[in-house]
């Protein structure tokens, strides 16, 4: 449905975008004529992605960069804004996550997610809002939440906690920066399968049987599923669409709370020490 040239007078920028969801949507970026650039903290996965990248023959950038480092934020916009002479569209998808029973999670846990997912969408978006609107240009903001940032979620507690965050942002700025042209929108994945997702989240086979048990489609979501709804999202088709959040899950949200089904599995004490077996060594 789209032509390859849909997004060629576009220059966006995809946080987390050396893999997982942020690279299938960087690559239809690329695909469909964008200038990319993509962040993250690990130079060497960077530099794996932005060879991938290039095949797509796009004008591909990468900068290394914690989300969670306001200054260095500021640093990385304007070196993106100089290098491609402007920067049109943001997607918000660095994230962080992991399972926890909520009596068992540290408060550097809970921090760790948050200032990854509420903070650093924060620090890009004031970066970058900040450019548009000082340069006068209008632009796109998209931020990757998730199903439960309105149903709240067991075991995912920080991260539904910074992802609520996160779709309020979404619906305020959509609403005081379109008088500056610029939209804000957001899209919730349910279940889609990422290595460093699914290795967190979906570590056992078991959880994945029970997990796909719960999508009325039958299956678990594709990423140029998800990568060409950031596309519509991100392009001049759908340019009256702000303050959105659009969901993609198979049906899977009309049961809310992803994680909730961890609970039926077995006794609390013996989720507790299972979810604790399986906690990052640092959180």
């Amino acid at each position: 449905m789209f032509g390859k040239d849909t997004l060629s007078n576009k220059s966006i920028l995809v946080t987390g975008g050396s893999s997982g969801l942020g690279f299938s949507m960087a690559k239809r970026f690329a695909e469909l004529g964008a200038k990319v650039a993509i962040c993250g903290r690990n130079p060497e996965k960077l530099e794996k992605a932005a060879s991938e990248l290039s095949e797509t023959k796009a004008n591909i950038l990468t900068h290394q960069v914690d989300v969670r480092d306001y200054e260095a934020v500021g640093i990385m916009i304007e070196r993106l804004v100089e290098e491609f002479g402007e920067l049109n569209g943001l997607v918000n998808n660095a994230a962080g996550n992991f399972l926890c029973a909520t009596e068992d999670l540290s408060p550097n846990g809970f921090k760790s997610v948050v200032d990854i997912v509420l903070h650093g969408t924060f620090n890009c978006t004031h970066h970058f809002g900040k450019y548009l609107i000082d340069s006068g240009n209008t632009g796109n903001i998209l931020n990757i939440i998730t199903t439960y940032a309105e149903s709240g979620c067991a075991f995912v507690m920080p991260s539904a906690c910074a992802k609520a965050g996160v779709l309020a942002m979404s619906k305020s700025l959509a609403f005081e920066w379109a008088t500056y042209g610029i939209r804000v929108n957001a899209i919730a994945p349910g279940p889609f399968p990422t290595k460093g997702a699914w290795t967190r989240l979906v570590p056992d086979p078991e959880f994945e049987k029970k997990f796909m048990r719960r999508i009325p489609a039958g299956r678990f979501g594709e990423h140029i599923e998800l990568a060409n709804l950031a596309v519509f999202l991100m392009s001049d088709l759908s340019p009256y669409v702000t303050g959105e959040c659009v969901t993609i899950d198979g049906g899977e949200r009309l049961q809310a709370g992803q994680f909730n089904y961890i609970a039926e599995l077995a006794p609390r004490q013996e989720v507790r020490e299972f979810l604790k077996k399986m906690r990052p060594a640092k959180e």
